[in-house]
């Protein structure tokens, strides 16, 4: 999977589960004496979280370390990004909202082991 330019994979950064979610909108209007009626107003918010873990010397990688800085840097920029993943489905384009990382298992010299990070992304809406 590709956001923007950042490349999930195993050299960097895999994610191991991806949640989608959808919300559809239904306005609700009270009537008197009858139960209220719900009108469909359109599409809600869609969001998808990875979740992952980085272990950065396994694969005698110790950049592994920087890849999340690198996904923060792009995030920063404001920009929603295209999200497109390995089998040619294309997402559309998405703003990232969150990002988190927990570093632990550390050696000697205070570099982790282990990264574990999730992403949480929102689509952007475009206008058609």
């Amino acid at each position: 999977m590709a956001l923007g330019t950042f490349r999930f994979s195993v050299n960097s950064a895999a994610y191991e589960s991806l949640r989608h979610a959808v919300q559809y909108r239904w306005s609700t209007q009270d009537r008197l004496g009858r139960l209220p009626a719900r009108q469909y107003t359109g599409p809600g918010t869609e969001t998808i979280s990875l979740v992952g873990v980085i272990y950065p010397y396994a694969a005698d990688q110790p950049a592994a370390t920087l890849v999340l800085d690198q996904l923060r840097a792009q995030a920063g920029q404001g920009l929603p990004l295209l999200l497109t993943d390995g089998r040619g489905r294309v997402w559309g384009r998405w703003c990232v909202e969150n990002i988190e990382e927990t570093r632990s298992v550390f050696f000697a010299d205070g570099s982790p082991r282990k990264i574990e990070f999730s992403l949480a992304l929102a689509i952007y809406g475009e206008d058609s």
